[in-house]
């Protein structure tokens, strides 16, 4: 007898687009779509086929939900049986209309069935969806993936996902990953280039470095301001790992660049753009004149962005003679220019003689991985829970804010939500501590974190 394979079920309201989602993973018009609740009734099954693992996929009819059906329990109870046999459970919900009670009805149904459960949010191709998406975090469920059913957008992470809970281990389904080569999911850091952007101020060494760390000489060099106009970019391997070296043009102050030309102009904006295509960025700064108002400004841009960020002192060879006060008055000065970038790791170098550049990969590398980092939310919550206890909210007016519940929304930048009973914001400074307090404690090295507050929803 063949094994059995692992069952895979979607479960929602009517008209979240179930139907959809299964036509659009087992790759057939199995399931009939039409904007009427209860267009499916039986609860249908085929096989579906992600990296070389294969599972079968259950479309559950309507089982949530007014229905005026006459065969609404028939249709409910094969749904539930269907469930009750289920390794996963994926519950499909509406961007568009938000975080309804019956969602969180279905929400608490799921969890009861002691199943693993993933949450896909379907619509999200909509500015509506976008905007109200964070809510459905508050139902508890992780990971949470965004996806549009109709359009394909999300799918590919939400197969990934779920090979991950049935294909990867040895479940008792005879499907081992081993046995599956082809179903080896690296994941994405492993999988794809990291794009490092280098960037500054002209002749702080830029070129010099890029060249020191690809041991080639790759990119012009020149005492003269404005050698490199193009962002020029080199592939690197390092540590098995695959990187993307852009080496970017000087950017002078806004007021300057003009009287550089259009070209100077364009390869600002080059740069600019490079900054928004990076993962990780190094900031070099000239370790002769030390960091000034224009290297702030840069660094500002990339904090903006949201990527991960690296201070780089170059021409340290000049200035390291002046002892290690030297140094600590240097990072006491560089720290209080760039206030804001105080999670970025500082680096003295030498493009030159190549003193500490391989620390420069090294802490790159680092940044990268941990800028994507996922925290457990059962996990984030005990530890916000013994954060707040100690240091609560400060409370608007006479209202007492309390921490209802905290869920990762995203990474690269790591990115949270935080419901509450009453806020809609924190105080600048308390969000601060939060951020320092999550960046302490699991490690977000390099990377800027994003907080959002919402008030919970009533139930």
């Amino acid at each position: 007898m063949p094994p059995r394979l692992p069952s895979v079920v979607l479960a929602g309201r009517p008209n979240v687009g179930k139907s959809t989602l299964f036509n659009r993973i087992t790759g057939a018009r199995r399931a009939i779509v039409a904007p009427i609740a209860g267009t499916t009734r039986d609860t249908l099954a085929r096989q579906a086929v992600w990296r070389g693992v294969t599972f079968q996929l259950f479309d559950t009819g309507g089982m949530f939900g007014a229905s005026e059906d006459p065969l609404r329990e028939a249709v409910s109870r094969q749904g539930r049986r269907a469930m009750a046999g289920a390794d996963l459970l994926i519950l499909v919900v509406d961007g568009r209309e938000g975080l309804v009670p019956a969602d969180q009805e279905i929400a608490r149904e799921l969890r009861e069935t002691g199943r693993a459960v993933l949450l896909a949010i379907n619509k999200t191709d909509d500015k509506r969806a976008q905007a109200g998406a964070m809510d459905f975090f508050q139902l508890g469920f992780d990971p949470v993936l965004e996806i549009s059913a109709e359009h394909g957008h999300g799918v590919a992470e939400l197969l990934d996902e779920i090979v991950k809970h049935v294909g990867i281990r040895d479940s008792g389904f005879g499907i081992r990953q081993s046995d599956h080569p082809e179903s080896q999911i690296p994941s994405p850091e492993s999988q794809s280039e990291v794009a490092v952007a280098v960037v500054g101020r002209p002749n702080v060494g830029k070129s010099s470095l890029v060249n020191r760390l690809l041991r080639e000489e790759r990119v012009l060099v020149s005492e003269m301001p404005g050698t490199t106009r193009d962002a020029i970019d080199a592939p690197l391997t390092w540590h098995r790992r695959r990187f993307r070296i852009v080496d970017t043009a000087g950017m002078r102050r806004p007021g300057r660049v003009g009287r550089g030309g259009k070209v100077e102009v364009v390869s600002v904006a080059g740069a600019k753009r490079s900054i928004a295509d990076a993962d990780v960025v190094a900031l070099v700064i000239d370790a002769a004149s030390g960091a000034t108002d224009q290297d702030a400004a840069i660094g500002g841009e990339v904090d903006r962005a949201g990527r991960g960020i690296v201070i780089v002192a170059n021409k340290w060879d000049l200035v390291k003679g002046s002892g290690s006060d030297g140094a600590k008055t240097f990072d006491e000065e560089v720290r209080h220019r760039m206030r804001f970038l105080d999670y970025a790791p500082l680096l003295h170098v030498s493009a030159l003689t190549g003193e500490r550049v391989p620390k420069v990969m090294e802490t790159i590398d680092k940044i990268a991985a941990t800028r994507r980092q996922r925290v457990a939310t059962p996990a984030l919550n005990k530890f916000i829970e013994a954060v707040t206890a100690a240091n609560p909210p400060v409370s608007p007016g006479r209202r007492h804010v309390r921490i209802l519940y905290v869920a990762q929304i995203g990474v690269a930048p790591p990115s949270f939500v935080f419901f509450t009973n009453v806020a809609t914001t924190f105080h600048f400074s308390y969000e601060r501590f939060l951020v320092n307090q999550l960046r302490a404690h699991f490690g977000f090295v390099g990377t800027p974190i994003r907080v959002q507050v919402r008030r919970r929803a009533k139930s």
